[in-house]
């Protein structure tokens, strides 16, 4: 018998599913279970509860097969899915074990490159701060916030020919009170 229903569309078994069908419950489950769990699978990444997930959406699909009116069994069991994985991912809760875990990785020791680094980012945060007010503004612009010339000039109300200036006198005095190698560091870390 079950061989028979094979051969039938998705709304003829939805029909007979209504009547009680258990074989037709079956053509739909191995039609779609491995289709459903690839894409749970693709969303989660978690053998087990995608497995679950998709159970659990063939247990509602029985349940409820005599009052569901759905058009497209497809298109229903696909976005049951995508819902039922986003309330799972939703449901996930920390515990307090996670949270000590999660403060122990964030709050490494420092190390002598840390320092470093910082006392060299002050270095050349002072040298920006010596620049004029206006020049500073607009090279914090070019440099650290992404705004194109024209944008600078929109948003400063000045020429695009003032901007490149100051923006060149910026680079000037870097150039000029930074060495070699903090030089090269802001040149590569602008433009990355």
């Amino acid at each position: 018998m079950r061989k028979k229903l094979t051969s039938l569309s998705d709304s003829e078994l939805q029909n007979l599913l209504k009547e009680g069908s258990q074989d037709a419950f079956g053509v739909i489950f191995d039609r779609y279970w491995k289709k459903l769990y690839n894409y749970a699978y693709k969303i989660y990444r978690e053998e087990e509860i995608c497995q679950d997930i998709v159970q659990e959406i063939f247990i509602s699909l029985w349940n409820n097969s005599g009052e569901a009116v759905i058009l497209n069994l497809e298109g229903y069991l696909m976005r049951a899915v995508k819902y039922r994985v986003a309330n799972h991912i939703r449901s996930l809760k920390f515990t307090q074990e996670h949270e000590d875990a999660l403060l122990t990785i964030a709050d490494p020791v420092k190390t002598a490159n840390d320092i470093e680094y910082r006392e060299f980012e002050q270095g050349i945060l002072n040298e920006i701060d010596k620049l004029s007010p206006k020049c500073r503004e607009v090279f914090l612009l070019s440099r650290f916030e992404n705004y194109t010339n024209s944008e600078i000039a929109k948003k400063l109300d000045l020429s695009i020919h003032t901007v490149e200036k100051h923006i060149s006198n910026a680079i000037k005095h870097l150039r000029t009170n930074l060495d070699n190698y903090q030089l090269a560091i802001i040149v590569i870390s602008l433009f990355l």
